[in-house]
């Protein structure tokens, strides 16, 4: 398992530095920006503001990812949740398109699980599925804004998404972090691939759960798409995550 990789001077002494600062400057004159959405979200969705969600950092560690909530809480006869496309309000909509959700994620990089830059994390249930090669994208902090997210967003497949993650852990520079930081402001003011639309006969989607693509695809069988699903459900914060190829040597 490769668990190292030579850091740049940049990373180093500037970096993470640089992320904590920004971050709590950015919270200080945000805050009555991050009040008044709060307030909003709790108007239309109800109870529960924050969405959070595991998932996984550098060096494989489960995290609390924040998000303000963009759907509501309406369930079915029996009680249970509807699906999210049913549950996600005009409100929700809104702030997914301008990135107002993404705002509590400053509270991440203030606590070091995440950079403004870096591979945007995903939840636990999709990370027991990948290989040594694409859990290389965990040998750096995860971010709010990357490579994949300036080049496509969400209209790009998941092995797009893998291999730019893989091209920034390799050579990450303080210019480029720049150029990515500047980006990601046009791409959001564009509102450029945010909500793509999706067909049944996509099967390489970034909107798809990277698991559900696997089963669908038929790479793996339904027994161990359930038994990773299941173990996923065990990690807990500070738990590191074992890559698919661990998994299945043990």
């Amino acid at each position: 398992m490769e668990t190292k990789r030579k850091r740049t001077i940049y990373e180093i002494v500037v970096k993470r530095p640089a992320d904590f600062l920004c971050a709590l400057l950015a919270i200080i004159l945000l805050s009555p920006v991050i009040l008044f959405v709060a307030f909003l979200v709790r108007i239309k969705h109800g109870k529960g503001v924050i969405f959070k969600q595991k998932r996984v950092g550098l060096g494989r560690k489960v995290f609390w990812f924040y998000k303000f909530r963009s759907m509501s809480n309406k369930r079915d006869a029996n009680g249970e949740l509807l699906p999210d496309r049913d549950r996600v309000t005009k409100f929700g909509k809104f702030i997914r398109k301008t990135s107002l959700d993404e705002l509590p994620q400053l509270f991440n990089i203030l606590k070091g699980n995440m950079s403004f830059i870096g591979p945007r994390p995903k939840d636990v249930k999709e990370c027991v599925f990948f290989n040594e090669e694409q859990c290389k994208r965990f040998l750096v902090r995860p971010g709010v804004s990357g490579l994949a997210q300036v080049n496509g967003r969400n209209a790009i497949n998941f092995e797009k998404v893998v291999e730019f993650d893989i091209k920034y852990v390799k050579k990450i520079t303080f210019w480029r972090d720049v150029k990515i930081f500047f980006k990601t402001f046009f791409v959001v003011f564009k509102r450029k691939n945010i909500d793509a639309d999706i067909s049944p006969k996509d099967t390489h989607h970034l909107c798809d759960y990277y698991n559900d693509l696997l089963l669908r695809r038929g790479d793996i069988s339904q027994e161990v798409y359930d038994t990773r699903i299941e173990f996923s459900k065990t990690l807990n914060v500070k738990d590191i995550m074992p890559s698919s190829d661990e998994q299945a040597a043990s």
